[in-house]
């Protein structure tokens, strides 16, 4: 029997671009910016992530698991958001997701924005800068290294 490979990328990143942001309020706002990074897939009814992300973004402190589960929790009501998504194992996740996208940090056991930085000045020192040219970079390899195999010129 044939042994299959599983592909698995070193690093993979979603981004999309829509309307101008102008005139959106808040949770409108959060809910296209985690359409437009990739942390939510268009047509998605499962968006706990703009919530916390939301939560996140009012806080002026540091917040627990816990505290950020209630405020999310509040949050959607004041939405008139169905009350899913809402398990503590599932906003720790989404903490995580935020974490991994370099916008939130943990200190001990707490969240927060990442050095309470502005999220444009997060997205172009770690995203933009590092995080994105590092695919440009290797799938420019990849071009490279094809072109060559194909005897391209």
């Amino acid at each position: 029997m044939a042994k299959v490979s599983i592909e698995s990328p070193l690093a993979e990143i979603t981004l999309r671009k829509y309307e101008s942001p102008k005139g959106k309020d808040k949770r409108e706002l959060v809910r296209k910016l985690c359409l437009s990074l990739g942390l939510l897939q268009p047509g998605d009814s499962r968006d706990v992530i703009v919530d916390v992300l939301q939560v996140m973004l009012e806080s002026k402190k540091e917040l627990t698991s816990k505290e950020v589960e209630n405020l999310t929790i509040k949050n959607r009501q004041n939405n008139k958001q169905p009350l899913l998504g809402i398990a503590p194992s599932n906003i720790r996740r989404q903490l995580l997701r935020l974490r991994d996208l370099f916008i939130l940090e943990k200190k001990a056991n707490n969240y927060l924005v990442k050095e309470n930085s502005k999220l444009i000045d997060l997205f172009v020192e770690n995203i933009e800068k590092y995080y994105l040219n590092s695919i440009i970079t290797r799938v420019k390899e990849y071009l490279k290294e094809t072109d060559k195999k194909f005897n391209k010129k």
